[in-house]
């Protein structure tokens, strides 16, 4: 979708701003978009104690938090299974799906940002 940034209506300015906010509320944390990322990489859903080993430095309190709060906002879906053990699925939903290139750019921008510093990513 094309935007023209440059357009001087202070209330379509207005509306992007707003929009970006909750887009940024949505995302905020900072296991998030870690966790986003991981489930883009794995292409299909991911047992719980998968995603654990994955978002490496993350407790376990944190990530059902975390994962909650995806799942709230309609970026994750959650899917229980009837069985013991317990087996719990977590997969990227459509809206989370369309989340890609923004994730894509961010993650281009980041390597960027370090090759212009001299540095190279940190992990998390």
């Amino acid at each position: 979708m094309k935007r023209d940034w440059r357009n001087g209506d202070p209330e379509q300015q207005l509306f992007w701003a707003t929009a970006t906010c909750e887009t940024l509320r949505v995302l905020e944390g900072k296991w998030k978009i870690v966790i986003i990322v991981q489930l883009f990489a794995a292409k299909a859903p991911v047992r719980f104690s998968e995603l654990e080993k994955r978002v490496v430095g993350v407790n376990q309190k944190m990530l059902i938090q975390q994962l909650k709060e995806l799942e709230k906002d309609g970026i994750v879906e959650r899917t229980a299974y009837p069985q013991v053990p317990p087996k719990v699925e977590y997969a990227l939903t459509e809206l989370g799906r369309a989340l890609g290139p923004s994730i894509e750019m961010l993650i281009n921008w980041a390597f960027l940002k370090c090759k212009m510093s001299g540095g190279t990513p940190q992990q998390v």
